[in-house]
């Protein structure tokens, strides 16, 4: 059963990153246009402190570039992914302390902008052990993704790329904090009705799933 449904993941993660690789830039930055301002006009949003949001991938992936921006100029605390390549599977969240920080980060995994571990000689802020206000949002990717993830479907299931960042990331945050509320950025091409998408027991679904054309809250 588990292998046949890795195999279902990935030919899914196969099929929408064909068609996400398809989709013109202008596509793409309508859509994200769209869903960045759907995410603005939430309350859970507007009423959040301290908020984590991927960088996007340089194309085939939602632009998050406006809605960090907006996260930064509204003076909200920002933690982005970084992968620790020297772990399986495991990925920090490290504040970004304003645009110039931001603007100095390398690109990483994917062509994916990431911090470097210190910031002005001193250990960058890790989410998992702030002494400040506890994560209020993930904005997570989906199949192909918002961990990004790939695909997501009206179950709130979510795919990602297949290395379980997110999930457990997650898993770990929650054995000492509260969890936050989990939000997915998705472009029209990567939702899919309930049922979908393959998922296994320790998939985290989502809470909202917002799109360029409705925002999905869960009941």
């Amino acid at each position: 059963m588990a292998a046949t449904r890795s195999a279902q993941k990935r030919v899914m993660r196969k099929a929408v990153s064909a068609t996400l690789k398809s989709l013109s830039s202008s596509s793409i930055e309508d859509q994200s246009r769209a869903v960045v301002a759907r995410v603005l006009d939430l309350p859970a949003f507007q009423h959040s402190r301290s908020v984590s949001c991927y960088l996007s991938m340089p194309s085939g992936e939602l632009d998050t570039s406006p809605l960090i921006s907006e996260i930064l100029g509204r003076g909200k605390t920002l933690f982005v992914p970084k992968i620790d390549s020297s772990k399986d599977g495991h990925m920090d969240f490290l504040r970004v302390y304003g645009k110039d920080d931001l603007d100095t980060f390398q690109s990483g995994l994917w062509g994916i902008r990431e911090p470097e571990s210190q910031w002005q000689g001193s250990q960058r802020e890790n989410a998992l052990v702030t002494k400040d206000d506890p994560l209020d949002l993930i904005l997570v990717p989906g199949v192909m993704l918002i961990a990004q993830g790939v695909a997501f479907d009206h179950s709130f299931s979510r795919l990602g790329h297949g290395k379980g960042y997110y999930d457990r990331f997650i898993t770990t945050y929650t054995t000492t904090k509260s969890k936050p509320l989990l939000v997915a950025l998705a472009l029209r091409e990567q939702v899919f009705q309930k049922g979908e998408v393959p998922i296994a027991p320790h998939d985290w679904s989502m809470d909202i799933i917002v799109t360029p054309d409705q925002t999905l809250i869960k009941e």
